[in-house]
């Protein structure tokens, strides 16, 4: 039933997908890894012995085939067999660096029945499409050549089952999810009736309809600290920070979802506040008020903050399914909102912040336009977690001074772009900001920054780096399997504790935003009570009942 080679070296990416990459693995996602890596591996040699056969080049008789097999079957299960025994403490390694409970004595058990439950799977399957092809390569074979139905029955083959997976299964998935992501959204909720107080979006008086607004949305309006909590906090007078808010519901144009967010900014002053932020959500139009609210607190509540939503999906769909529709909404809300901006007398403009968390961060960089700002620049940009396909975000990584990590860049001498994480403070270098200050804040141990293509087939430039702390020195390269490594990465990327992965914490926030937007009077002894105030959870806000 089964090619004794090709099962051998499925058998050998098995064991190297055991191997830790940047996110620790449970045994469910380790035995998916595991018997998906090995039916690659089958596949793929399949493929090449296909190829050989094709290309007509001798093979070695059946006698000497059996013992060639035979002496590669005992590397093949001594490695096997080591990297079983190995893969727990592979796994706790990256746990123990990021404190999370190591694994549980019967998990190497569980990961091998269902690595080989995926496998046997994965090989119906493959044979299952096998005998697709061989079924139209016979009937084409009957009026044609057998060299051209061979090809015919290939591509015809192929095609059915792109057209039946994307079309069909795809296609039904993503309309189900996009369903029940909608459905998440609550878009009429009686339990959360609009604010009162008309200066509040979705209010009464608002251009903006609160039952369109979506729940991540509402919670984003109604959950910010009130002037008096910031009062408390600061000893100082406050003002009620603005949050404006545009749902996807709102209108199915992004420019006129823009246009809506202009007008709703206009209506309640936010371009007469200190500090106006333009921030792009994630994927299911997530705002994490940890950044905001720490934001809030620092410039005494004279903060204005838009977001404007474009999906329903969570990031990763979003980002294969609808990619270009946060760069469209990103890019609209921007432009119309910097229109304005700059039409204003510069000495009754606000401070202008980009920011972006995520999916956000990537669409957030689109809308950052460096040659129409070049005249009139804005005053810095906040990105978090920025997703690798950022074009901005590999730029500036393509001007690092070699000497820097890759993980950690430094570009030029800091004074407009830097580069923070947990275990390195945006100003660490002490060297004086520009006038526009941008910030990337990435964390080491994060699939959705560091994930590369190419390493396919070759290691990524991080791997050749001194492991940082939130990342397992015994992480090493195999081709093909670290691309499915960190491929399953970057699906449980948000599965660590706040401040590793894609879990950004409220304290790493807090330093990015003193970095780039300069407080006012603002000291140690405040950041310090700040991140008291906030905790250690990069998910929700800080506490805003007082101060």
């Amino acid at each position: 039933m089964f090619s004794i080679l090709p099962l051998l070296a499925g058998l050998l990416m098995a064991a190297a997908s055991l191997t830790p990459s940047l996110i620790p693995r449970d045994w469910i996602m380790q035995g998916v890894l595991a018997g998906l890596s090995m039916a690659v591996g089958y596949l793929v040699t399949v493929f090449l012995l296909a190829l050989w056969r094709a290309l007509q080049i001798p093979l070695m008789p059946r006698r000497i085939a059996t013992v060639v097999h035979a002496v590669l079957a005992i590397p093949v299960l001594a490695t096997l067999v080591r990297c079983v025994a190995l893969s727990d403490d592979w796994q706790n390694s990256i746990r123990e660096r990021m404190e999370m409970p190591l694994l549980e004595a019967t998990s190497t058990t569980k990961t091998i029945l269902l690595a080989a439950v995926v496998f046997l799977g994965l090989f119906v399957l493959g044979r299952g499409m096998q005998g697709l092809f061989n079924l139209l390569r016979n009937r084409l074979a009957r009026y044609i050549p057998a060299a051209s139905a061979n090809v015919l029955g290939l591509l015809l083959a192929a095609l059915i089952v792109v057209t039946v997976t994307r079309d069909g299964v795809v296609n039904w998935a993503l309309r189900v999810a996009d369903r029940s992501y909608a459905a998440a959204q609550h878009l009429t909720d009686p339990n959360t009736p609009p604010p009162d107080e008309p200066w509040r979006a979705g209010s009464t008086a608002s251009l903006i309809d609160w039952d369109l607004m979506g729940k991540p949305g509402r919670d984003f309006v109604r959950n910010g600290p009130s002037a008096a909590a910031i009062s408390a906090f600061t000893g100082a007078p406050a003002k009620e920070p603005l949050r404006i808010y545009v749902g996807l519901a709102q209108d199915k144009r992004p420019e006129i979802r823009a246009q809506i967010a202009l007008d709703e900014m206009i209506r309640v002053g936010a371009f007469d506040r200190k500090v106006l932020v333009v921030a792009s959500p994630t994927g299911t139009g997530w705002m994490d008020e940890a950044s905001y609210d720490a934001l809030e607190y620092m410039h005494g509540g004279d903060v204005a903050t838009v977001g404007v939503q474009y999906s329903y999906l969570q990031s990763p769909l979003a980002l294969i399914f609808e990619t270009d529709a946060g760069l469209v909404q990103s890019n609209a809300t921007m432009q119309a909102i910097y229109d304005h901006w700059r039409k204003l007398p510069e000495t009754q403009r606000p401070r202008l912040y980009l920011h972006g968390i995520s999916l956000g961060a990537w669409s957030s960089m689109y809308a950052m336009n460096p040659f129409q700002m070049m005249n009139q620049p804005v005053s810095g940009a906040f990105w978090v977690g920025p997703p690798f396909p950022s074009e901005l975000w590999r730029q500036a990584n393509g001007a690092r001074q070699p000497s820097s990590p890759y993980i950690l860049p430094e570009v030029d001498e800091g004074e407009v772009i830097r580069y923070a994480s947990q275990f390195a403070a945006p100003d660490r270098s002490g060297a004086a900001w520009g006038r526009l200050r941008i910030l990337f804040l990435q964390h080491a141990s994060d699939p959705i920054v560091f994930y590369n293509p190419a390493s396919l087939w070759r290691a990524p430039v991080w791997m050749h780096e001194p492991p940082a702390p939130d990342v397992s020195p015994r992480l090493s390269f195999t081709p093909i399997v670290t691309q499915l490594q960190l491929a399953v990465d970057m699906l449980v990327s948000t599965s660590t504790p706040s401040g590793y992965g894609h879990i950004y914490d409220a304290e790493e926030y807090i330093d990015g935003w003193i970095a780039v937007s300069a407080p006012e009077g603002w000291s140690p002894e405040h950041t310090a009570r700040l991140k008291a105030k906030c905790g250690k959870d990069g998910r929700v806000g800080c506490d805003n009942r007082g101060g």
